[in-house]
């Protein structure tokens, strides 16, 4: 999820700026040791490179790979439409909710250190998520498995800005990183149709252990430690942004199964409110908040975070609706579902690998609004599907114009989320970009699931076409206004930036 933008002490590259400096009372962190970047040789760079990507592919591959098998899972263990929904908000509301306290764990106990603690958690929470017997067990195992992935995600990110020194080596670093997150969520769509459709749903998860294994050898013998800085966790803020986040998810939920005046759902709307606006009082006091609100200073950052929310939370619902579709409707197999994307991952592919170059010629911004439009142009026309809607003309080619806009804005849209962040907050920023990505998902993926349920909560094709359209028709328009934050936030900054500089 990154591009071009590097998190270092002051400046960034693509920025140029000095971003907020920090406050007394806040985390310190020590600069990076020197030995760890500009001499090093290629082929441990390389290799390095390959442990970030690797480890994050993991993280960003659970976000997907159980799609292709929830019609499995629905079967096998009896979950109603909502509560299938919760296979996948306990693990990215728990990842976003943590993603912070993971990153400033970082900062304290050095992020090669805090990245095996979150291989080992990864790892065998991935085991226990296969091994699931009920829907408590599965539900809670996702949860867990997403504590791994919260301080997986930072430590990755953190590992790489100092692996790497600021210019060619960390943009090139950078933009193999922004594929992976690309590519990971569509592939995860293949690799888990693949071992559903084979095997069974939970091999996708028992993949994790030894690949995990792996990536903590070679961590352990190649990753660079860095300082530990002093400091303590902001718990509170941490436990108020994760309960906070999800009692709006749980009320949204609810509201689909019972409606919108009903106790059960208004208290946790109202309890998650007060919850998030107590997060902000106390990140206001805290001496070292896990998110320190200077970093909204930045009317660039903020477009970012506002626009990844709107961004991840419409794919969020592509991919879990799209998936149940080709399955229901064309009752394709989880294999066969999992290569219907095939035709947005390899054009994501082939754009994530040359956005770099892209991005030498032409701003920042205008690529990530060109990727903007395309990924909405494209959802605008998969949302027109129905039970008669054929796969080539209906769902392949929106996938072409959804995975070019893809491959497009993920790399500009998180260097503009990191660009200009002091050294002190370098943990604490890369999480906040990570933690925005996650909560959008959850909270988008809640209100998409409320739209389909008032159409239709059958299980039959059509019914489930139904729900299928109406939920990607809000992808559209989460999309649409992350068009609208991008050209009134992001644009205007980046403007405003280059007159300063001439």
């Amino acid at each position: 999820m990154s591009g071009t933008g590097e998190v270092h002490a002051g400046r960034t590259a693509a920025s140029g700026p000095r971003g907020a400096t920090g406050a007394p009372g806040d985390l310190t962190v020590t600069a990076p040791r020197p030995a760890a970047q500009p001499h090093r040789a290629p082929v441990h760079a390389t290799l390095i490179l390959a442990i970030i990507c690797v480890s994050y592919f993991m993280v960003i591959l659970d976000n997907s790979i159980v799609f292709t098998g929830l019609p499995q899972i629905r079967s096998d263990m009896g979950f109603s439409e909502t509560g299938l929904s919760w296979i996948t908000n306990a693990y990215v509301l728990v990842f976003g909710g943590l993603l912070l306290l993971g990153a400033r764990a970082g900062d304290l106990f050095g992020h090669r250190r805090v990245l095996l603690f979150s291989l080992i958690v990864f790892s065998l929470t991935s085991l226990l998520v296969g091994a699931a017997q009920s829907q408590w067990w599965l539900i809670g195992a996702r949860a867990l498995q997403g504590v791994g992935a919260a301080v997986l995600a930072p430590s990755a990110l953190s590992l790489l800005t100092r692996s790497f020194p600021e210019g060619p080596a960390r943009n090139r670093a950078m933009a193999a990183y922004s594929a992976v997150a690309g590519l990971g969520a569509a592939l995860g769509l293949v690799v888990g149709g693949l071992v559903a459709d084979l095997i069974s749903w939970r091999a996708g998860f028992f993949l994790n252990v030894p690949v995990g294994i792996v990536m903590m050898v070679l961590a352990v013998r190649f990753l660079p430690e860095t300082d530990r800085g002093r400091g303590r966790f902001d718990v509170p803020g941490a436990l108020l942004a994760t309960l906070g986040s999800t009692a709006l998810v749980l009320g949204i939920v609810d509201a689909s199964d019972l409606g919108w005046a009903v106790p059960a759902t208004l208290i946790p709307l109202v309890a998650g409110s007060v919850m998030l606006g107590l997060f902000v009082r106390v990140e206001r006091r805290a001496p070292q908040p896990i998110v320190p609100l200077r970093l909204f200073a930045s009317r660039e950052r903020s477009g970012a975070y506002v626009t990844r929310m709107l961004y991840m939370g419409a794919m969020m619902g592509f991919f879990f609706f799209t998936a149940q579709f080709v399955q229901s409707v064309y009752h394709w197999t989880p294999l066969q579902a999992g290569l219907a994307f095939l035709p947005m991952t390899l054009v994501n592919f082939v754009l994530a690998v040359q956005v770099l170059r892209l991005l030498e010629r032409v701003s920042r911004p205008r690529v990530l609004l060109t990727g903007v439009v395309l990924t909405t142009a494209g959802m605008v026309w998969l949302s027109r599907l129905d039970l008669h809607t054929p796969y080539l003309t209906g769902v392949a080619l929106p996938m072409v114009l959804i995975g070019a806009g893809q491959g497009l804005a993920l790399a500009p849209l998180t260097s503009s989320g990191v660009d200009g962040i002091a050294a002190a907050d370098a943990g604490a920023g890369s999480g906040l970009v990570n933690t925005v990505h996650q909560i959008g998902s959850a909270l988008s993926l809640s209100i998409l699931t409320a739209v389909a349920a008032t159409v239709s909560t059958g299980h039959e094709p059509v019914d489930i076409a139904a729900r299928s359209g109406a939920a990607l028709t809000g992808s559209a328009v989460l999309l649409a206004v992350a068009v609208l934050a991008v050209v009134t936030l992001i644009v205007p900054s980046r403007a405003t930036h280059t007159e300063r500089s001439l």
